[in-house]
């Protein structure tokens, strides 16, 4: 090329490119022109490059560190990040391939996951129902759920909060081990192979025998001391008789007694028993000698239960 000279740019040169200050290029962007001063949409320094207009790669294009994104972007094809760090502000992707990928906050409408680890989760609250097509396990961690629906579920250990409102299970339920509070349960079929309670069941009431048979809706058990007594021959009055608490008996109660002081050790077998409430946790007993020789009742304890029936 000749010596520019005297010679105008604009007139001379319109296809030389140059900066657009006076200077060449040094550390402050500058846009690049054309000889008659036209800008381009590029602006070039020596600590990096900038592009004001579209920019496009029409083959592979590697970057040699982060890539921060602000505006969306959009990938017509797979997206493959071997390593390094993707910031990126909003992702609109038709298919991404990620080995590894850190994301402090993401809104997705809709994912498909072949598998994922998740190390912390916060999802939000779910109106809809939600089904899993396959098992579902949380190795730590709580669990709150609204609604859930599920054909196969396995839970290690599970919070349950208050259940207000009624609950429907569809199939069997298994508990190997720990301790299950129900407040409120309305079955209208069980079926118990085995039931074991060590501590302490609560029941309302009781339904024997299916919806033909008797509900028991109250038992109530008692103990009291029984002194010595002189049981009378059978031709004269014939009973000894007293009275004793069982707490929660009331009239009507059926109650069941025994003696631990009767029986063929002390002489007693002709000895016959009666118990029946009288008042509110108050139960009569009455012994008949029935036709035994006078004598004198050995000294022992009343064990008796009242129990309460409705049909």
């Amino acid at each position: 090329m000749a010596t520019l000279g005297t010679q105008n740019i604009s007139t001379s040169y319109p296809q030389l490119l140059k900066t657009l200050g006076l200077g060449g290029v040094d550390g402050t962007l500058q846009a690049i022109t054309d000889g008659d001063n036209t800008s381009s949409a590029l602006e070039l320094s020596t600590l990096g490059v900038n592009s004001t207009g579209t920019l496009n790669a029409v083959g592979a294009t590697t970057l040699a560190s982060s890539l921060a994104v602000t505006g969306a972007a959009t990938f017509s094809s797979s997206v493959v990040i071997s390593n390094g760090t993707a910031t990126i502000g909003t992702l609109s992707n038709s298919q991404a391939t990620i080995s590894t990928a850190t994301i402090s906050t993401a809104t997705i409408s809709t994912a498909t996951i072949s598998t994922a680890t998740i190390s912390t989760a916060t999802i939000p609250l779910q109106l809809g129902a939600i089904t899993f097509g396959s098992s579902i396990t949380a190795s730590t961690g709580t669990a709150t759920i609204g609604t859930l629906s599920a054909g196969t579920a396995t839970i290690s250990t599970a919070t349950i909060p208050t259940i207000l409102g009624a609950v429907t299970f569809g199939s069997n339920i298994t508990a190997s081990t720990g301790t299950a509070t129900i407040g409120t349960e309305i079955v209208s079929t069980s079926t118990i192979g085995t039931l074991n309670v060590t501590a302490t069941a609560t029941v309302g009431s009781l339904e024997i025998g299916g919806s033909a048979g008797p509900t028991i809706t109250k038992v109530s058990y008692g103990t009291a001391a029984f002194t010595l007594s002189t049981v009378q021959p059978h031709n004269l009055a014939d009973a000894t008789t007293g009275t004793f608490a069982i707490t929660g008996a009331e009239l009507g109660d059926i109650v069941i007694g025994s003696i631990n002081s009767l029986g063929s050790t002390t002489g007693t077998t002709q000895i016959m028993t009666n118990f029946f409430p009288i008042a509110s946790n108050v139960v009569r007993y009455v012994v008949n000698s029935k036709g035994s020789t006078a004598g004198t009742v050995p000294a022992g304890t009343i064990f008796a239960t009242a129990m309460r029936f409705t049909t």
